[in-house]
């Protein structure tokens, strides 16, 4: 009889999470912990911040501090996880950042800053794994994308402009990795029930009618909503899947 319980499984396999000690990140440490694997987490928090974060973990999640943007130690993280941890076949590219300013007031550094994490940092994060997945002939690569990868939101255009750019990363690695063996996929996640939702929309009557209004399920999502897509594309239970980006938010992109 054919297991499928097994296929969803991520028993036996160590995945990097960047920013995975809080917010989103956290539930897909959780999702993947709860699935079997060994997460090893990447973030910039301090190391005691980093640790408290894992505690309930039971060391199934270690934390490595490493800021995303320092692109010339990047390999050096790298090597050192793989030394330490073992072979890596997951990587979600979770870290991010973020700067709401109209285009007038925002500096070029500020775009550049966003940039920087999203895309920079995680396109040198990947390009270091890669040969290591290439040698196993098989890896699972996830961006989080979202919303604004597909639609208008004002003052955004850094945060706009990077979860655009992961479609294309996501097409461009998906065509050149395919053949050995490594998945590339994003997930585009919609209006979820998280603290910097609550901050923008508790006093915000008007904005929060509008998000719920575009809805079909009429209601925002769980962070571990991430968790479970993240689960399902790091899996074998996705072996075929490859170059998609699935958004999660409860029909919005298509809403009206």
């Amino acid at each position: 009889m054919f297991d499928t319980l097994k296929q969803f499984s991520l028993e036996g396999k160590t995945a990097v999470i960047t920013g995975g000690s809080t917010g989103l990140g956290l539930a897909i440490t959780r999702c993947f912990v709860g699935a079997g694997a060994k997460v090893v987490v990447l973030s910039y928090e301090s190391e005691e911040q980093g640790h408290a974060a894992l505690a309930e973990f039971g060391g199934k999640a270690v934390y490595y501090r490493f800021d995303i943007t320092d692109t010339a130690h990047t390999q050096q993280i790298v090597d050192k996880v793989i030394a330490e941890q073992g072979p890596v076949s997951i990587l979600v590219n979770n870290a991010g950042n973020h700067c709401k300013k109209p285009i007038e007031e925002m500096t070029v550094a500020d775009y550049e800053s966003v940039l920087n994490v999203h895309l920079v940092g995680a396109f040198a994060l990947t390009k270091a794994l890669v040969p290591q997945m290439k040698a196993n002939k098989a890896g699972s690569i996830i961006f989080m994308a979202s919303m604004t990868s597909y639609i208008g939101q004002p003052y955004v255009a850094g945060y706009s402009t990077a979860k655009a750019g992961y479609l294309g990363l996501v097409h461009t690695l998906c065509t050149e990795l395919g053949a050995d063996g490594i998945r590339v996929n994003a997930i585009a996640p919609g209006w979820i029930d998280t603290p910097m939702f609550h901050k923008a929309t508790d006093n915000d009557a008007p904005r929060l009618n509008k998000i719920l209004g575009r809805i079909p399920m009429k209601g925002v999502g769980d962070p571990m909503d991430i968790g479970m897509t993240a689960t399902y594309l790091a899996s074998d239970a996705a072996r075929y899947v490859s170059g998609v980006c699935v958004p999660v938010d409860g029909g919005a992109l298509i809403g009206f």
